[in-house]
């Protein structure tokens, strides 16, 4: 049994060869490449939501390169650490399956018996998150709608992606556990001091949510060298920063063909009450 539940009437979903099918006789197709769709036409807020081919396509090239490992490694310990013997794990605004794929990799490794899946709404991602590893479930799918069961999942990750609580809460077992990744104040500072005149650092605060509480944060620091002028592209595209940076300091950055920058996450880790 999957993972998923139909998004039409809650039904839950079997994965057959080609598509995954409902007992109401809703069908999904999978795609060649292993995800499908489950993001109902009624709710995209666009023709084509998420990122597009390219930004897809730099996100893989840049996170391919390792530059961002040391977070994908805290997160595989931490995930380890925080499930059972067997484990259902959720990735929500997996995007290109690089941290999904290292942190199924890892509970595999410890011996655990995982399923896995991760959600996205943006189907050029997916094409290479499903490439990746083909024991994950993936299916373009809005995180304040997710086509997943009630109180079915043991760990839940989001990475910089948007924060739908009710959601999160409502498919998380009691006790379940949440990992929030989110930038420190001087991830990528140096970069930042190329952008702006002024560069401000992010602001760092304990938030506590209603249904969860707090077990601690974990903090990843690092300096990476980013070589080639288009990785430091595909960094900035991937940050907010691409939006609303002046002209004179992306033109800046993009005179650059090697950046030394600091990286600093906090993975705030949750317990459904």
């Amino acid at each position: 049994m999957s993972l998923f539940r139909c998004p039409l009437c809650e039904a839950p979903l079997q994965r057959k060869e080609r598509a995954y099918c409902c007992p109401n006789h809703h069908s999904f197709d999978i795609s060649a490449e292993g995800y499908t769709h489950l993001l109902p036409a009624n709710r995209k807020n666009s023709k084509m939501p998420g990122d597009d081919k390219g930004m897809s396509a730099a996100r893989s090239a840049f996170l391919n390169q390792g530059y961002y490992a040391p977070l994908r490694d805290a997160l595989c310990r931490l995930s380890v650490e925080l499930t059972g013997e067997a484990c259902h794990v959720l990735d929500t605004g997996c995007g290109e399956g690089y941290y999904t794929a290292g942190i199924c990799r890892a509970l595999q490794q410890a011996g655990k018996d995982v399923a896995m899946a991760g959600t996205d709404i943006s189907k050029f991602i997916l094409k290479r998150a499903a490439k990746r590893d083909k024991s994950i479930e993936f299916a373009v799918a809005s995180s304040y709608h997710l086509p997943v069961h009630n109180e079915s999942i043991d760990l839940l990750i989001n990475c910089f992606s948007p924060l739908a609580l009710e959601e999160f809460l409502r498919v998380l077992r009691p006790s379940g556990r949440f990992l929030y990744v989110v930038p420190s104040e001087r991830h990528l500072w140096q970069m930042k001091e190329v952008l702006y005149d002024i560069p401000r650092p992010n602001e760092v605060k304990l938030t506590p949510y209603e249904g969860f509480r707090y077990l601690q944060v974990a903090k990843v620091r690092d300096t990476i060298t980013v070589q080639e002028q288009a990785h430091i592209h595909a960094l900035f595209q991937m940050t907010p920063y691409y939006w609303k940076t002046p002209k004179a300091g992306a033109e800046r950055l993009a005179q650059l063909q090697e950046l030394t920058t600091e990286i600093a996450f906090d993975i705030h880790v949750y317990e459904k009450e």
